[in-house]
């Protein structure tokens, strides 16, 4: 078992390093439409766990990342399907899709079935969004949970004793009630994050801050009704976006793509064969396919 586990590791190693070197030989010639997808629940760190399929941070970071050092990717789409997560980490994707745009090309964010609340703000990074008419979107707002569990606590007969330096150093702690003051702390980071979410959108869709005000109510939107809405700029699939994107960056004819993918047991493999902020790429025949 154990030499069949090493040999598997050994032929994903020399996958990972034959792959690296064809893109180091430059055998991927001519400008290139590079494709970016976040799936799933986004959260800090490579991914939720290893098995599953949402995007972390740190993954998303180091495929755009990668893209930077590419200089035949002239533009890039953000397939983007995923109902939000961690607000911190939505923004770091952001800044980074904010990089990419800096680095000189042209960025569009593609949205699937769904893209909204820290999916809709890493979009919102980018030179255009295109939805499909049926996309579920906006639900542009802040939200953190409290449990509360001491009725349960007491059914059970679970006591604890809390030692601490100062006064709110276990609010939020599920073994007690929230006091009013510490409410007021909750209330106040949300309305913090809540307004930095809405500049952002408000700067990057020309939009008054009043105005985003009145659409942010943690109320979703069809693709259709966020392009009337001035939060989505066209209708359209994968391939739209594509070819908007090449379009943008003065691509000729028909972008040819690369997509940008780490994931799976690619971690594994990458980390013991790329170069730091390297991410692996894969390049399937023509255009890739629509959702």
């Amino acid at each position: 078992m154990k030499r069949w586990v090493g040999g598997a590791l050994a032929a994903l190693v020399v996958v990972g390093v034959l792959g690296g070197a064809a893109l180091a030989a430059g055998r991927l010639g001519g400008d290139r439409v590079a494709v970016v997808r976040i799936d799933g629940v986004i959260t800090e760190g490579v991914a939720p766990s290893f098995w599953s399929q949402g995007s972390g941070a740190a993954r998303s970071l180091a495929e755009l990342g990668a893209i930077r050092g590419r200089r035949n990717v002239r533009a890039v789409v953000i397939r983007l399907n995923s109902p939000g997560g961690s607000a911190a980490a939505s923004q770091e994707i952001a800044r980074e899709v904010e990089e990419v745009r800096a680095s000189g090309r042209k960025v569009v964010a593609s949205m699937g079935d769904m893209s909204a609340s820290g999916a809709y703000w890493v979009a919102c990074s980018a030179d255009r969004i295109v939805a499909d008419p049926a996309t579920v979107t906006g639900s542009i707002g802040v939200i953190t949970r409290v449990p509360q569990l001491t009725s349960l606590y007491r059914r059970m007969g679970i006591e604890e004793e809390v030692f601490k330096s100062g006064k709110y150093k276990d609010m939020g702690s599920p073994g007690r009630a929230l006091t009013g003051d510490e409410r007021s702390i909750f209330v106040a980071m949300v309305e913090d994050v809540y307004g930095q979410f809405v500049n952002h959108v408000a700067g990057s869709r020309h939009l008054s801050a009043g105005r985003v005000r009145e659409l942010a109510d943690g109320r979703v939107y069809t693709g259709r009704q966020a392009v009337g809405a001035g939060l989505v700029d066209a209708l359209g699939n994968l391939d739209d976006a594509v070819r908007l994107a090449g379009s943008l960056a003065g691509v000729k004819g028909e972008p040819r793509v690369v997509e940008v993918r780490l994931g799976g047991w690619w971690p594994l493999a990458a980390a013991l064969v790329a170069r730091p902020g390297e991410a692996p790429w894969r390049e399937p025949g023509g255009v890739v396919m629509g959702a």
